[in-house]
């Protein structure tokens, strides 16, 4: 039977740490470079002081908060997806106006005297902080999900085969089902077992054609009449018939002690008596 503990959890995969810092360091740099144009985005909006440094956090902070609900909620109700696809995608929108805004804005009242590039160029280009960033928390939450599934996979195909197993072993009798040699040597130990005990119970039950053994060993601590009433309040085995166990249960539990001898002797008056009473009966 599989067994959970046996289940051994998959190497991780190679060049996964490099592939993270990677996207973690590019998700870092768009992140700055977005900082910086939309703090001073802030400043052409007069927000105050320090709180400049907190606007570009309220929509490029938004965006990486809202990549990992959109992952989070990808088995939930489409309603609950779309609002959060909805909020998602205006930080995004918003990073890249404000980026591209901030670019074409400077771009017309700099002077060039090298390399000039239209608005258009201008704009585009940087709108690729914002979707560096979005994109690297997007890449390194993908990553992490499919290099920790495998072991989830593994485990839960664990749980089934050991439940399908479980119900197996459980099923009714009636139903065929194939047999295994553990099984099967199990089946005919507790057979055996068994026979052994209808055994031990047959002797148990006195045969009144077998003759009273001759007492001997020590001296008994009652005599054989007391034996016999303590006897007579032992319960009766199968069938109705004097058990042997049952009267030497009874009588040491009256703290005598008694041999076989007498035990097996006690017990062929018992089912005498037994017998005759029923013979009268009938």
């Amino acid at each position: 039977m599989p067994s959970l503990s046996s289940t051994t959890a998959p190497a991780p995969l190679s060049g996964t740490g490099a592939i993270r810092v990677g996207i973690a360091l590019l998700g870092a740099i768009g992140f700055a470079l977005s900082y910086d144009a939309l703090r001073q985005m802030a400043v052409a909006i007069h927000i105050r002081g320090l709180l400049t440094y907190a606007f570009p956090l309220v929509i490029d902070g938004f965006i990486a908060i809202g990549v990992r609900a959109l992952l989070i909620l990808r088995t939930a109700p489409s309603r609950s997806r779309l609002y959060v696809w909805a909020l998602v995608g205006l930080a995004t929108a918003t990073s890249i106006w404000a980026n591209a805004l901030h670019a074409i804005r400077l771009n017309q009242q700099t002077r060039h005297t090298g390399l000039h590039l239209d608005d258009l160029t201008v704009g585009a280009l940087s709108a690729i902080a914002p979707l560096a960033l979005a994109g690297a928390v997007h890449l390194y939450l993908v990553i992490q999900r499919h290099t920790t599934r495998p072991r989830h996979h593994q485990e839960d195909s664990a749980t089934h085969r050991h439940i399908d197993t479980s119900r197996h072993d459980h099923q009714p009798t009636g139903r065929p089902h194939p047999t295994h040699p553990e099984s099967e040597l199990e089946r005919l130990e507790t057979l055996a077992t068994s026979a052994t005990d209808v055994a031990g119970d047959a002797d148990d039950v006195a045969d009144p054609s077998e003759p009273p053994a001759k007492p001997k060993g020590r001296q008994p601590s009652a005599s054989m009449d007391e034996l016999v009433g303590i006897g007579r309040t032992a319960p009766p085995g199968r069938d109705g018939r004097i058990s042997r166990r049952a009267v030497e249960a009874t009588i040491r539990a009256k703290g005598h002690s008694v041999g076989r001898a007498r035990l097996d002797e006690a017990t062929h008056i018992l089912q005498a008596e037994l017998d005759t009473a029923r013979a009268k009966a009938d």
